[in-house]
């Protein structure tokens, strides 16, 4: 299990992973928003850029979505030198954009991107190019079939997002934001994952304990750290979250150590802990005050805290957060 410390601090020589966003006419704006906004809210959490995106398209001119939203691409995919990932979105007309010239462009993109990721109907296209022969996939599930009558070489699982290799694939609007946040979970920890997560509200949970809504392990996890979001001035027990899940403390404490490696009151700490940092950072707050609003009983406690986690105290960063607006 890791210690708080190490899964709160990314190193600083991190480079931002470089993402190509590949639009078609009438992709989904609800799929864009869950595939940029996490990385967004990656970026915002952790005070650095973790990722950086540009949109790109097959050429210059303005792409317009199904509900007609226009983005102007930043560059042609032919032109883009490459990077860590390039997501593939068509949805809707998705056969129609599987043209000779789209599947030469995305065999080439594939020499120079880490990976490549269909989203909602971006499988199809990466079919089409001969990228996922002999490689597991998933695609919308009203295609599913078609997909598997129209490219055999492909393994077809009706699984909510696939990750085989260097190919990565989901299956809607909704996968598209879950696989996001797995992926910041690969690159970045458990932590940061949960906080994204709860950021968009994803995994809330009616509070009240109900025998017939079973959620999954991962979901209750998310549930909690966004009850702990929502209590961070007075904070909750363990035990307290926990009844609001309709757990017990021990089960909740298993959840935690599944999914996250870390238990609930350690995720807790880095909660309030962050919001400490982001007060210091960002308010001119004095330290009794942002102690109180993050749930210590005073400014050296918070301190003594704020030290473990981050290798100094607050009003070192605070000190260095003014000189550097200078």
């Amino acid at each position: 299990m890791q210690h708080q410390a190490e899964i709160m601090q990314i190193p600083q020589e991190t480079l931002p992973r470089r993402i190509g966003v590949l639009l078609f006419p009438s992709f989904s704006n609800h799929c864009l928003a869950n595939a940029v906004e996490p990385l967004r809210g990656a970026n915002t959490l952790s005070r650095r850029a973790l990722y950086d995106w540009k949109f790109l398209g097959l050429d210059t001119a303005g792409v317009a979505s199904s509900s007609g939203l226009i983005v102007q691409p930043q560059a042609r995919l032919t032109d883009h030198p490459g990077g860590d990932a390039l997501l593939v979105m068509p949805s809707y007309d998705f056969q129609r954009h599987a043209t000779p010239d789209a599947q030469r462009a995305l065999r080439a993109a594939a020499a120079r991107f880490r990976c490549v990721v269909g989203l909602d109907t971006g499988s199809w296209l990466m079919a089409a190019a001969g990228l996922l022969d002999g490689r597991r996939a998933t695609i919308h599930w009203d295609e599913m079939d078609s997909l598997a009558e129209a490219f055999p070489q492909v393994s077809v699982t009706p699984e909510r997002f696939v990750i085989d290799g260097d190919r990565i694939t989901c299956g809607g609007a909704t996968t598209t934001f879950e696989l996001m946040l797995h992926l910041i979970g690969q690159h970045h920890g458990a932590l940061l994952r949960l906080e994204v997560a709860a950021l968009f509200m994803h995994g809330e949970a009616d509070p009240r304990p109900d025998p017939m809504a079973r959620l999954s392990k991962d979901r209750l996890v998310q549930a909690a750290v966004s009850i702990m979001r929502r209590n961070i001035e007075t904070p909750l027990t363990v035990g307290a979250v926990a009844r609001r899940l309709g757990l017990g403390q021990r089960g909740l404490e298993a959840h935690f150590a599944a999914e996250a490696g870390m238990t609930p009151r350690a995720v807790y700490t880095a909660l309030r802990l962050r919001q400490a940092r982001l007060l210091t950072e960002r308010s001119t707050l004095s330290m009794a005050e942002i102690a109180t609003r993050c749930g210590y009983a005073d400014a050296s406690a918070m301190t003594r805290a704020f030290r473990r986690a981050y290798g100094q105290p607050p009003t070192a960063l605070r000190r260095h957060g003014i000189s550097s607006l200078k």
